[in-house]
């Protein structure tokens, strides 16, 4: 049966750095503590007036490049973020309109911190299923716009960024198998409350500061841990494959902490993990994107390795999915 693989990858990361040693300015915390606490160095925010499809068209176009493809050679974009330029249209359709690919279909993917898995298991099944063959997937994110600067527990994780995979169809090899779960009675642990239908922006919402994200840590963390494990089994279940099969693990870059606890429980080594939360913090959707781009940089994947994706976010939402790199 049809499968897909991976042929080009780019990212973009906006060239303000904000560091720890920053933000002991900005709120009562320290570079030990949030070092101690998340493993994050710094993070990179978006210049004022650019949005979610800027950072897109941005990895986009490396992606691209190094795929030896043309936008106008694309039939499907689909973008995943929870900081969109506007609630509609879709930031997949302002990067159509950047790069000029006229006809490819577009659509946004909302799946928080899970949404690049999301959207690449779902960009495999467009392929698998026949209906388009050249599929680009961008993982965007603008979370300084959503994030309390006043709130020293949140304020300290989150970043922008964006990464960009270009998908085409393989008979072989390729995406393997993958694993989506659900749980939306835990909504509530990590949330942006306002701005959406049911509480549209106001003065209240705005004086309330419910426009911003609001998360239960301890408690987001323990399910992360479990949940991730959880996700990479079933996977790896799936595709008939073991544990010690696994050449890299591109994790979600919520924090060092959960990925060095979920490396322990699936039983993989620290130098089977790419990490780059240190230098980006938590980037929602675009983190997976980033960390995969710059793994294939870094040369930590090669032709034939098994590559696994694993991510947990707000809904409560989680992925894993299994490649085998060609």
């Amino acid at each position: 049966m049809k499968s897909a693989k991976i042929v080009g990858l780019g990212k973009y990361l906006p060239s303000k750095r904000l560091t720890n040693f920053d933000l002991e300015k900005k709120v009562d915390t320290s570079d030990e503590w949030i070092r101690a606490r998340t493993g994050i160095k710094e993070r990179r925010i978006i210049e004022d007036g650019q949005g979610a499809s800027y950072l897109a068209y941005k990895s986009s176009v490396i992606a691209l490049k190094r795929a030896g493809m043309k936008a106008k050679d694309l039939d499907l974009i689909i973008v995943a973020t929870i900081t969109p330029d506007t609630q509609f249209p879709s930031t997949a359709c302002y990067l159509q309109n950047y790069l000029k690919a006229a006809k490819a279909c577009c659509f946004d993917v909302s799946a928080a911190c899970a949404g690049f898995v999301y959207a690449l298991v779902t960009a495999w099944q467009f392929i698998r299923g026949g209906l388009y063959k050249n599929v680009l997937v961008v993982g965007s994110e603008v979370l300084s716009s959503v994030t309390d600067w006043q709130d020293r527990s949140t304020c300290i994780l989150f970043g922008d960024g964006a990464g960009a995979a270009i998908l085409t169809p393989t008979s072989k090899n390729g995406f393997l198998s993958a694993y989506l779960g659900g749980d939306g009675s835990q909504s509530d642990v990590l949330i942006l409350p306002g701005g959406g239908s049911r509480l549209p922006i106001s003065k209240e919402v705005i004086d309330k500061r419910l426009h911003y994200i609001k998360m239960r840590g301890n408690e987001l963390f323990r399910l992360a841990v479990r949940i991730m494990v959880q996700a990479a089994k079933k996977s790896l279940t799936k595709a008939k494959l073991k544990i010690e099969d696994v050449n890299l693990l591109v994790p979600h870059q919520a924090n060092e902490r959960i990925i060095k606890a979920v490396a322990k429980r699936l039983n993989i080594p620290l130098d089977k993990v790419y990490l780059n939360i240190s230098r980006y913090g938590n980037m929602s959707s675009a983190s997976s994107a980033v960390a995969l781009c710059e793994a294939w940089e870094d040369k930590k994947i090669s032709k034939g390795d098994i590559v696994v994706f694993d991510a947990f976010g707000g809904g409560l939402v989680w992925g894993s999915c299994i490649i085998k790199w060609i």
